[in-house]
This record gives C-alpha cells, structure tokens and sequence, in this order.
C-alpha cells in the first residue's frame, strides 16, 4: 500500500453513520459534512479541496466521508490522487452511512443543545482520548 487509506468501517462515532446519536460533535463539525455534497463545480465552489481524515485515526481518510460520498465524486480525492492509496478508489462498506453530508450534518445538529444519553457518553469516551491541552 502507499498512501492514504481508510478504515474497512467507520469509526462507531463518525458523524456520517446513521447508528450514531444526534449530537456527539460540535457544531462546527456537523457543518463540515455539506462542503463534499453536489457534483465536482459544487464542491469547487464550496471549497472543498482538502481531503476529510478521520476524526480519531491519525494519519487515515475518514471512511464515513468516502463511504457518504462516492470516491469517484469527491474533489479532494481527485486533487490528491497521488497521496491516496489505489485501494480507496473501490472502497465500499457494509455499514448503513447518510447519503449526503447535508443529511449527516442535519441529522448531528439535531440534538446538539440538548443531546441525549448516548450521545453524552460517546463524547466523553471521544474526549478522553484527546491529547491534553
């Protein structure tokens, strides 16, 4: 291999999984996932040109991203053909992903003032792997 790869799923807190509560990310995150949505002019006018890595592998593509959108539909990957691994181009996942990031972010911003239990816990399992500031 050489290159970016992702992961054969998803992180279980990517916010582009249907399985994971409404609300575990912030905010500005949620709204992250709509740059990478329409055809290539959309996301050239959007600004989408920097690749989508995963929220907790260093070093990975997020899954989610590629999964959500098509490989062969994303503007980033395109630009950074050479940086990404042959294998991302037929990447495909057996876990249940939103359609577009319009519907993952709508789905995340959700309960994001009031989120629910599970999505508490998620986050707090997510920041306790952080680095210390």
């Amino acid at each position: 291999m050489t290159g970016l790869t992702c992961a054969a799923a998803p992180c279980k807190s990517c916010p582009y999984r249907r399985d994971v509560p409404s609300g575990v990310w912030h905010q500005s995150e949620y709204d992250k996932l709509t740059r990478y949505d329409g055809e290539i002019l959309d996301q050239v006018l959007k600004g989408a040109s920097n690749l989508f890595l995963c929220h907790q592998r260093d070093g990975q593509l997020c899954a989610g991203w590629v999964a959500a959108h098509g490989p062969d539909n994303l503007l980033a990957l395109r630009l950074h053909s050479g940086e990404v691994d042959p294998t991302v181009w037929e990447y495909e996942t057996s876990v249940p992903v939103f359609s577009s990031g319009q519907e993952a972010c709508d789905h995340g911003k959700r309960d994001v003032d009031q989120p629910a239990l599970a999505a508490v816990t998620m986050a707090t399992r997510l920041a306790k792997k952080l680095p210390p500031v």
